[in-house]
């Protein structure tokens, strides 16, 4: 993918260096020198893997306007889109200054990212091309991961008074957390995103049906708000562990966190936010604003001081599904809105 993007890029003239930011995983990072504010576009460049699909992953078949294949909508339709715009640009009339920023990694651990904001991101402002419906998507969750290990005494099970049992204890604080995800819906809501939740993702521990439980280790999921930090969703699961423990002297486990990725957002009223559903409605394409449930690279690009919202062809709730697909009207149609935009951005440089 790197090599056919970078080869596409360099054809439409511009300016393109490809990074390798890990063992065997790009970065293509392209420059079109225009007027204006710097505009960047973003899509990364993996998918997930393709066990239990249910279709041909990489047949690329398109039918009754559905394009089928892993990463048709999460995320190379957003990538086509952003292509096809910056194809449109370099070929003549008005044009920004712009950054086309193709990363890797994003469906793991962000590398690709987090190399490409480290070093001197010069933009002015920013577009992330993930599947929104062609809605304008100034906002999104965040998450924390929380890994919480119980370490009770393995014994024979005709030994009560000697074992003490991990899982159970595990059940007794996954109990407990239904009172604090309560709590977290009596917060105000946020206009775009709601409320923050949690979630059990895993749970694993003991080894026989006659043994007391000496370990269980159990894996949480809370997803945040834009602002809340790490350390205090870790302070909020940790006062439920101690409030347990005033139950359960007996109870001994170790609370940390494992990953974490901030909740990010922009102003509805500002000038991307407006610029981008400007664009749209002169296309004829939706002029809509939600916020996006899942969390995705442009929070490290608000991060970096860049502001940016995602808007792309393809619904969520196709990404990551068994038959992924993608209408290919949605491509077209979001390629006609970024140019838009873009030259948009050239005429307000122009009239300012």
């Amino acid at each position: 993918m790197a090599e056919v993007t970078a080869s596409l890029l360099e054809g439409w003239g511009l300016e393109t260096v490809v990074h390798e930011v890990a063992p065997g995983r790009m970065n293509v990072v392209a420059t079109l020198k225009g007027e204006g504010p710097t505009l960047l576009f973003n899509g990364h460049l993996d998918t997930v893997g393709i066990a239990g699909m249910t279709v041909e992953p990489f047949g690329a078949e398109i039918e009754e306007n559905r394009l089928i294949g892993r990463g048709s909508c999460d995320m190379k339709g957003g990538v086509a889109a952003l292509l096809a715009a910056t194809a449109n640009l370099a070929a003549g009339g008005v044009r920004p200054n712009l950054v086309v920023a193709l990363t890797a990694d994003e469906e793991h651990a962000s590398v690709g990212m987090s190399a490409f904001v480290a070093g001197e991101v010069s933009a002015d402002l920013a577009v992330v091309c993930e599947p929104t419906s062609l809605a304008v998507m100034p906002a999104h969750k965040g998450f924390v991961w929380i890994s919480v290990d119980f370490r009770g005494t393995a014994a024979h099970g005709s030994r009560p008074e000697v074992g003490i049992d991990a899982i159970r204890h595990a059940g007794l604080y996954l109990a407990a957390l239904d009172d604090y995800a309560e709590q977290l819906r009596s917060k105000p809501e946020h206009p775009l995103l709601g409320y923050g939740s949690l979630h059990a993702g895993t749970i694993s521990g003991g080894s026989a049906e006659s043994v007391y439980p000496g370990h269980c280790r159990l894996l949480l999921e809370r997803r945040t708000m834009p602002g809340e930090s790490p350390e205090d969703v870790a302070s909020e699961f940790q006062r439920v562990l101690d409030g347990l423990r005033m139950r359960e002297p007996d109870l001994d486990a170790l609370l940390e966190i494992t990953l974490e990725r901030p909740g990010s957002e922009v102003a509805v009223d500002g000038p991307l936010v407006t610029g981008l559903l400007d664009a749209a409605q002169a296309v004829g394409a939706p002029s809509v604003v939600e916020g996006m449930t899942a969390w995705v690279d442009a929070a490290f690009l608000n991060e970096s001081g860049v502001p940016t919202v995602c808007y792309g062809p393809g619904s969520i709730e196709q990404a990551h599904t068994s038959d992924e697909w993608i209408n290919v009207r949605e491509i077209r149609t979001c390629a006609a809105v970024l140019e838009a935009f873009a030259r948009s951005l050239c005429r307000v440089s122009a009239e300012s």
